[in-house]
This record gives C-alpha cells, sequence and structure tokens, in this order.
C-alpha cells in the first residue's frame, strides 16, 4: 500500500510541476491553485509512504518519478527536446529507481 501511495505522491509531483509552469510564475489562478493543491497531496502522500519506506527510498523514488515524468511531459506537451542522450538519462534514472525500490526491500 505504501508504494501506491509514493507512486501517486509522484505522479502529482508531475502535476505540481506541469501546472506551476503553466502558472507563469504564480500569475495566473487556475493553475497556481492546481499546483498548491497537487503540492500538498504529493507532500502529505510522501509523508505517508514513509512510515514504512526507508528516507532516502522514498525520497529518491518520489523526486525520480517527479523528475522522468516531467520530463516526458514537457517533451510530448511543450515541444522539448527529446534527443537520444535526453532519452538514455532518463533511462538511467528509471534504472535507479527500480534498484532503489529492488534493493530497498531486501
Amino acid at each position: 500500500m505504501h508504494w501506491g501511495l509514493l507512486v501517486i505522491a509522484g505522479i502529482l509531483e508531475i502535476v505540481w510541476a506541469s501546472c506551476m509552469k503553466q502558472a507563469h510564475g504564480f500569475t495566473r489562478l487556475g493553475p497556481s491553485i492546481c499546483t498548491l493543491v497537487s503540492m500538498m497531496a504529493s507532500f502529505v502522500l510522501l509523508a505517508l509512504a514513509m512510515r514504512t519506506i526507508p528516507l532516502g527510498t522514498a525520497y529518491a523514488v518520489w523526486t525520480g518519478i517527479g523528475v522522468v515524468g516531467t520530463v516526458i511531459f514537457g517533451m510530448v506537451f511543450l515541444g522539448e527536446s527529446s534527443s537520444v542522450f535526453r532519452i538514455f538519462c532518463l533511462i538511467l534514472i528509471l534504472t535507479g529507481i527500480v534498484g532503489l525500490k529492488w534493493v530497498g526491500e531486501k
């Protein structure tokens, strides 16, 4: 259950980062509210997940999901570069997330 909460927290990190981009420095109300609400929910779920998942593992997985998801969002919806090297770096991050989860369970 706690891993599920952590994944949802990571997805919410993607949401708040994407909304923050659309908020234009918190000058647009809707995206600003989306940023703040999804940020708070993400932190709460991260804190709940940390009840059983080690701090370093939980934080690394949470930020990893956020990084990978936000980069993919930027590539797909904002026209950011999708070079082979960027995709390779994302694969490295994903490998690290999987490795931390695997090692964290032993």
